[in-house]
Formats: C-alpha cells, structure tokens, sequence
C-alpha cells in the first residue's frame, strides 16, 4: 500500500496517497516540446487551463519557460527573463483563480521572483524543476512562503544535457541527491510536511536512466515523502514505440509509464492527456489504495 501523507499548502492541505492525484501541464510558451505553443496566448492558456480542471485535474501547473533538452534554461542568461516570464504566468494564474476559486494552481519555475509574485496571486504549489539549484534565493524565499513545494532532481542544466557522461547507477544517484536536497531545504526552513519530490524524468537521466527509474521508482518511497512524476510525452516513451511518434502522439505510451509509476508509489502524475490519465488512474488505483 502506498503510503498517505498530509501536504501543507499554507492556507489549506491536501491527502495525498489514498488516490493518486492529476496534474494537468499548462505551458504558456512557444517553444515547448510538447505542444510547440499551442496555448502561449493568455487567453488560450487560461480556457485550456480551465478545460484541464472540467477534465479531471486535481491541480494545473502554469509555467512561462521551456525546459526542453537544449534551452537556456538555468543558465546565467536565460532566454526568458524574468519580466518576460511574469508577463507570461501572471494573467493566467490570477484569471484561472478568479474563474475558479477552489481551484489549486502551481507555479512551474526555478526562478525566486516568479514564484513569489504567483504565490501572492494566488498559486498554492511552487513546482522548481532544479530542485531550488538554479536561484541561490529560491530555498530563503520559500522558507518564509505560505505554500508547497515540489523539489524535482535535475542533472545538469538542458544545454548540457546530450554531453553528460553516463551513470552506472542512475536510480542510486537520484535517490541520494534527492536527499540531500530535501534534507537541505528542510534545514533551510521549508518545513518537511511541506515538499513533495520528483526524480525528473528526463531531466539529465539519458534514456537508460529513464527507464531505471521507471523500473525502480518504488525504491523512492524510501525516502519518506510524497512523490511526483512527470512522464507524459517524453522521448523516451517514442524511442521505445515502433512508428516513432512525434511528443503530442505518445498518449498510450505515456498512460502506461504513468500506471506503472502509480502503481510503484506515485503520489502525484503530472500529464498533458489529463482526461486520459484520470481514468485510466481510477483503476489503477484499486490496486494501491
């Protein structure tokens, strides 16, 4: 049985465990891997972001940069500032918390400003992809936040990512560095009942790193908190299909990587397909809960 946590959101808290919950992935971008900026106006990521909650989502995750293999991202000169990416979140995060009051919103980014300023307009979840590596302010900042947090492992930065030397054992170096990392934060301040991790999938791993992972995710629960995956359209889900598809035709890849991971203690699924994914984890479940 997957273990049951209590998440501190601040204002409010989550059960996480007794089901496994639905991120639904809002990319106000036009360059991500997966939709190439089909919702980069606010208009369109906010009706999209509102469609994913009438879906099934139990959260949206609303981020303004790319993190695709190869981008600037973390980099001392990233391609979008933090103006920009503001510019970007900002108006859907406050308009999906107008339109729906009750709903939860994370705030994907790495940078310090961004998730203070969401959080004041009321994101309830700051979802760092570097795992609080990339902003030297994000741990003080949080500390003194009223939210959750999501600490997601990253090796290396996206530009280095296709250099990265191999790892004999990816899932032992996940799961150590994660530690340390949670371990961190926690003495920082953000207190432990606050975090959910993430091991990033794609994130650096290559893709026999990826499939460790996906094979030992359950050696994770050891690590004493809820935990979080992502998974949804990534290419290593196409590099194992037969035709190859393109990132926004690996839906049945992807729902079988995520009723793996739900399966093997995933707390939280963060996917594009929320629909999809919701069902499919209403089975799932029966097998976990």
């Amino acid at each position: 049985m997957r273990p049951v946590f209590t998440w501190n959101l601040g204002s409010r808290t989550l059960e996480l465990g007794r089901r496994t919950l639905v991120m639904g992935i809002v990319n106000v971008t036009p360059d991500s891997f997966s939709d190439g900026g089909e919702h980069f106006s606010a208009d369109a990521a906010i009706a999209h972001a509102i469609k994913l909650l009438d879906d099934g989502a139990d959260l949206v995750d609303i981020g303004g940069e790319s993190t695709r293999p190869g981008s600037r991202a973390g980099g001392d000169g990233p391609a979008v500032s933090v103006e920009e990416e503001l510019r970007r979140v900002m108006p859907v995060v406050s308009a999906v918390r107008q339109q729906r009051p009750s709903a939860l919103v994370s705030i994907d980014t790495y940078k310090s400003k961004v998730a203070r300023e969401a959080v004041a307009a009321g994101a309830s979840v700051v979802n760092d992809v570097s795992g609080f590596q990339w902003d030297p302010q994000t741990v003080s900042m949080l500390a003194g936040l009223d939210c959750g947090a999501i600490l997601m492992h990253t090796r290396g930065q996206p530009g280095e990512w296709q250099s990265l030397p191999p790892v004999p054992d990816m899932v032992t170096l996940v799961r150590r560095e994660l530690r340390q990392r949670a371990d961190a934060a926690v003495l920082a301040g953000i207190k432990h009942e606050r975090l959910v991790l993430d091991p990033g999938f794609g994130f650096g791993k290559g893709y026999e790193g990826d499939y460790a992972l996906l094979r030992r995710f359950d050696e994770l629960v050891e690590l004493g908190f809820p935990l979080a995956a992502g998974v949804s359209r990534k290419s290593f889900i196409g590099r194992l299909l037969e035709e190859k598809p393109a990132a926004g035709k690996r839906l049945f890849g992807s729902l079988g990587a995520e009723i793996t991971l739900a399966l093997r203690g995933a707390h939280i699924i963060r996917t594009h397909e929320v629909k999809a994914c919701a069902q499919a984890l209403r089975l799932a479940d029966l097998a976990v809960t």
